[in-house]
């Protein structure tokens, strides 16, 4: 192999794409800022908006009671609820967001407490907003305590002690450390934003190098000089790596320093500490990892992405054709942010999804040395393939002369 000409054609296509702003944008400027503001927004958004939820007294309507009208006062009682007078349509209410949540007593509630008969209040609220399950947990709080209320007065009537109703007492404790909990939390979004960002970074110099020349009329002149066709779609293909890898490398430093900088200066912003806690620090060995893993897909990418646009007229065309090729790479990239969804060895062998996953064990700090082998080698294979068969379509006249 000449690695000589492949140098030429690869220095040639280098010097032409760092005019080009389009791909120096998607390739620099994206991966270097996408995380700052990812992260740092997602983080300040969410404390903000549960810090306000929080904040906000939710209202909440009661339906009947008339004849309890204890536990209503138990209700009114809780200064974190307000609540509201009834209205035939609170399903609607809660549905629009007008109230947060409603509490159903029965009928003939207080009558059967005081038979000891078993009975249950229903509590409605909105499956998903944020407001409205915090409302009906402070009416649940309420009904709780009332409950508990109620069990004492019954155990003093008898003189029982109160601990007759609760001999022990259970508690969680988290002993893993922040880093794997943060890891947990967000390591499958951060292998989805680098595998993401890696192709991005190669969509741009791929269709320039192929329907871009076309486009330009000068494919005929490049395949017209002295060198073998198959050291051009090498260096042409190397450019597109090129770019792929500096996308990753940079999306990965800048997840690194992202990270850092808000664990160093938001850790004692208030309502961000609880968000701040659950970031991790990206050490040398797990950025090196997460680069390797990345490192076939890239290829992988490249050289995908060259053959697909290679078969395009024109540069808008070729984007028609890579658009699907988003959908592609984002479904099975996002399928590893699904709770449940873990390592198999069928998983394994599926390019992309067994990527992403890996990625996320290595920011929980946990390396499973044998699966990271058997993806990393299954993703060199389809990797190979797909270099073949880049090389094949570009030896054929009908595709590269398509008219």
């Amino acid at each position: 192999m000449n690695l000589h000409a492949i140098g030429v054609v690869y220095r040639k296509e280098l010097t032409e794409w760092l005019r080009d702003r389009r791909t120096l944008i998607s390739t620099v400027l994206v991966p270097l800022l996408a995380f700052p503001i990812l992260i740092g927004g997602m983080i300040s958004l969410s404390s903000a908006l549960i810090g306000q939820a929080r904040k906000d007294v939710p209202k909440v309507m009661i339906i009947h009671g008339e004849d309890s009208p204890a536990v209503v006062a138990a209700l009114r009682a809780n200064k974190e609820i307000e609540v509201v007078p009834y209205a035939p349509n609170w399903k609607d209410q809660i549905s629009e967001k007008q109230i947060r949540a409603a509490v159903e007593i029965p009928e003939g509630f207080q009558a059967s407490l005081e038979k000891a008969t078993p009975v249950a209040v229903q509590i409605d609220y909105y499956e998903g907003e944020i407001k409205s399950e915090f409302g009906a947990d402070h009416a649940e709080k309420s009904l709780k305590d009332y409950r508990d209320e109620v069990i004492k007065k019954r155990l003093e009537a008898k003189n029982l002690p109160v601990s007759l109703i609760s001999p022990f007492e259970t508690k969680k404790q988290n002993i893993a450390p922040p880093e794997k909990v943060g890891g947990a939390t967000f390591g499958g979004f951060i292998g989805y934003m680098v595998i993401l960002l890696c192709m991005t970074g190669a969509i741009y110099p791929a269709i320039d190098l192929t329907a871009g020349e076309k486009e330009r009329g000068t494919m005929e002149t490049i395949l017209s000089s002295p060198i073998p066709r198959l050291y051009l779609v090498l260096g042409k293909f190397c450019l597109v790596l090129s770019a792929a890898l500096a996308t990753a490398s940079l999306s990965v430093l800048s997840m690194g320093v992202s990270f850092s900088l808000i664990r160093h200066f938001g850790g004692s912003s208030g309502g961000r500490g609880e968000a701040v806690q659950l970031l991790f620090q990206l050490g040398p060995k797990a950025v090196l990892s997460v680069f390797l893993m990345a490192l076939p897909l890239a290829v992988l990418f490249s050289a995908v992405l060259m053959t697909i646009a290679l078969f395009a007229k024109t540069y808008k065309e070729a984007q028609s054709y890579l658009t699907p090729m988003t959908f592609l790479v984002v479904i099975p990239a996002v399928a590893s942010l699904l709770p449940g969804v873990e390592l198999t060895p069928k998983l394994a062998l599926v390019p992309i999804l067994s990527t992403s996953l890996v990625c996320k064990e290595i920011m929980t700090g946990t390396y499973h040395w044998n699966w990271m082998a058997l993806i990393f080698g299954s993703s060199c294979v389809y990797a190979a393939v797909a270099i073949f068969i880049a090389v094949k379509t570009f030896q054929r006249e009908s595709v590269l002369f398509r008219s």
